[in-house]
């Protein structure tokens, strides 16, 4: 490339921007992956509040009131709310990896259904295992 200063400013007009964010649109595949990643990440914040649950189960009543009191705000709720999404996510992602594993699915039509497939099917999941821990308590 020329050193000249006209040449540089005209070949950094000429320059495609892609792949910037506003002219790039990730694909459903590469959304998945980064938020099956994500909620690896968040699974372990979740395991440490199942722990912190069974730690204060086993020492007093006191500690254990006051985790179930935690945990039953609203808060709470959603914290433990959005566990049930990242849990049933992140299993159904590594359901989709294990099949890619075999070479199935692989197809980039297929593949894309798939992906939008774990978004909703973890979507119904989590409502359906909160719907029948409501019905369970008798709260519905």
């Amino acid at each position: 490339m020329s050193k000249s200063p006209a040449t540089r400013a005209v070949a950094r007009h000429e320059r495609p921007l892609s792949p910037h964010l506003t002219v790039y649109r990730p694909p459903i595949t590469m959304t998945m992956s980064i938020i099956h990643r994500i909620t690896g990440g968040a699974l372990y914040f979740g395991t440490l509040l199942v722990a912190a649950w069974l730690i204060a189960a086993s020492t007093s009543q006191a500690a254990f009131d006051w985790v179930n009191w935690a945990f039953g705000s609203w808060l709470g709720r959603l914290v433990l709310f959005g566990y049930t999404w990242a849990l049933m996510h992140h299993m159904l992602g590594g359901l989709r990896h294990l099949v890619w594993d075999t070479g199935a699915w692989l197809e980039k039509h297929t593949a894309s259904k798939i992906a939008w497939a774990t978004l909703a099917g973890s979507i119904v999941l989590t409502l359906l295992i909160w719907i029948a821990g409501y019905m369970a308590r008798g709260a519905l």
